[in-house]
């Protein structure tokens, strides 16, 4: 049975794809955006999010658990991350939400339970179930093995993937699969590596590659500025889109800083740009770039 570590599952979608979707976040990404807006879906491994700012001092958490992770001083709650083993002891007892086990073991069948609640709403509105992390082609059998008794059941399915994979995931998991939702981080592969942890020989690759498999992709730009916004980032990229006629469309969407207190939470270093969300005019002026090389473009 394959099982994966299940950070989010958010009903009611409508920027994961067609329609109103459920979108299953995995967590374990192999990319480290600076931007990343899933803090929580870097690492696979469970994790407990602290939201300090919730906490109510009931000490139940500092009560129960087995390595004295937490305690309660006169400048309030201190979670001392580094003696916690993720048990989520604290978690179950905590009132208030300030702490969470981020990161359920789920089976394929377990999920496709809790996904087909939602059946009705897919079918009136178009919409289905997508795939997201972190990285969800880092586990190809299990996403072949959901989205195959989803297909079953006539549910579209849509994988949000960085394609920073070797291309035997995408063999499992295409023939199962009715969009794809690729990332396309920077066209330079050494400016990409200095934003994302990774060049981007293997995504250029893995998008050549799927000409072949015949399954639209819907490209998506997150804008950062100061990051992939210049206007020669901008028509370097488009020049490479436009070569792949599987993209169907571009999305760009603007950066943004709201998930600035996932990091705190998940006790990473917030790596998160301090720069202003594009505005409405840069945004156009960006797609306008990418429309001069024939791609549709949403925002």
């Amino acid at each position: 049975m394959n099982t994966v570590p299940v950070a989010e599952i958010k009903h009611m979608a409508v920027h994961d794809g067609p329609g109103m979707r459920t979108t299953v976040f995995l967590k374990g990404c192999p990319l480290h955006c600076i931007w990343c807006h899933n803090p929580e879906c870097i690492s696979a491994a469970p994790e407990l999010l602290f939201r300090a700012a919730r906490c109510t001092a009931c000490r139940r958490c500092e009560a129960v658990c087995p390595h004295r992770a937490h305690r309660f001083t006169l400048n309030g709650h201190e979670f001392r991350r580094g003696l916690c083993d993720g048990c989520s002891a604290c978690a179950e007892v905590c009132p208030a939400g300030a702490l969470t086990l981020c990161g359920r073991s789920a089976a394929a069948g377990e999920l496709y339970d809790e996904l087909m609640e939602d059946a009705d709403f897919y079918r009136i509105s178009g919409g289905g179930v997508t795939l997201s992390g972190g990285e969800p082609l880092l586990y190809p059998a299990f996403c072949r093995e959901l989205f195959a008794v989803l297909g079953r059941a006539g549910i579209h399915r849509a994988l949000d993937t960085s394609a920073a994979v070797p291309w035997e995931a995408f063999e499992t998991v295409l023939p199962e699969t009715d969009l794809l939702l690729v990332d396309f981080k920077h066209p330079d592969s050494g400016r990409h590596r200095e934003l994302t942890g990774q060049d981007n020989r293997l995504i250029r690759e893995n998008l050549r590659r799927l000409q072949a498999a015949g399954v639209p992709i819907e490209i998506r730009i997150p804008l950062v500025p100061g990051c992939n916004d210049a206007p020669e980032e901008l028509e370097a990229a488009a020049g490479f889109l436009a070569e792949l006629p599987c993209v169907v469309r571009v999305k760009l969407l603007a950066y943004h800083s709201f998930a600035r207190s996932k990091y705190e939470a998940v006790g990473r270093p917030d790596t998160m740009p301090e720069v202003p969300s594009p505005d409405g005019d840069e945004m156009e002026a960006a797609a306008a770039r990418l429309r001069a090389r024939g791609l549709a473009v949403l925002l």
